[in-house]
């Protein structure tokens, strides 16, 4: 494997997580690609943002089995790469060249533990999970979808999309440079591919995303059609040069942004 990129890295992931699948959620970056094969959406005339960084939101607390996540991994042929010196040590769990996949857990409480120590990383089942703000908020009513890899069909689970957009909005400021743009295109190329049921976005807003989330939180979700994207910034002007095969101006990802920011998570 090594030097060599595996034809299907993200079907390797999937299979080695196979006892886990109805637990864990993929995020980030694999969980928009994945969105275009959801029934709701609609086909567009562009790919999808590609991204070999796959995040796996986990739970704090995962049944005990006969094997753990690391043995999986490390069976289907991942590596380990430790970074920091934290306990555990953060990690990133490499496939071939390139690929590599990373597992999200919860910040739950206080950000430092009984002996003043930040809490960044905790062991599950195994793997180094990192802990952060608002992961719970993607582990709550994932989507499902049918995954075809080496010929079989896997059922898989996604973040919804309501929650990937609100989650986008709460880490939005703590997000290095260059990732606030990435994160902004995202939003903008998640309301397209569900641009037409906007309408029952915005129910799945109201009625399942919003009571899992504390009132300033919300009410920053509700603020973020102005806070965003009300005037233009440095984020939508690097969005637009990210996105420069489509020809997409700042002033064209700010208006659709904040028209469907507006629409779903206006105040009611």
């Amino acid at each position: 494997m090594k030097g060599v990129q595996d034809p299907d890295p993200f079907g390797r992931l999937v299979t080695a997580l196979a006892p886990w699948l109805d637990q864990v959620v993929i995020v980030g970056g694999w969980a928009h690609k994945l969105y275009r094969l959801h029934p709701s959406a609609q086909k567009l005339d562009y790919p999808p943002l590609t991204t070999l960084d796959a995040d796996i939101a986990v739970p704090a607390r995962l049944p005990a089995g006969e094997q753990d996540i690391r043995e999986r991994l490390l069976a289907y042929g991942f590596t380990e790469e430790f970074l920091g010196d934290d306990r555990p040590p953060a990690t990133h769990y490499r496939l071939g060249v390139g690929f590599n996949a990373e597992f999200l857990t919860p910040l739950i409480g206080g950000e430092y533990n009984r002996k003043h120590k930040r809490k960044t990383t905790m062991e599950i089942a195994g793997i180094a999970s990192q802990q952060l703000r608002h992961i719970e908020l993607l582990l709550n009513h994932p989507w499902s979808i049918d995954l075809e890899s080496d010929g079989f069909a896997t059922r898989i689970q996604i973040a919804n999309p309501l929650s990937f957009l609100a989650q986008k909005v709460l880490i939005h400021e703590k997000r290095e440079r260059e990732d606030r743009a990435k994160d902004i295109l995202y939003m903008h190329d998640t309301l397209e591919v569900f641009g037409a049921r906007l309408p029952e976005m915005r129910e799945l807003w109201r009625s399942v995303v919003t009571p899992q989330l504390n009132p300033a939180a919300a009410s920053m979700v509700s603020k973020a059609s102005e806070a965003l994207f009300g005037d233009l910034s440095d984020d939508l002007r690097r969005a637009a040069e990210i996105s420069a095969d489509r020809a997409l101006s700042p002033e064209a990802i700010g208006e659709a942004c904040r028209y469907g920011f507006a629409y779903l998570f206006a105040r009611f």
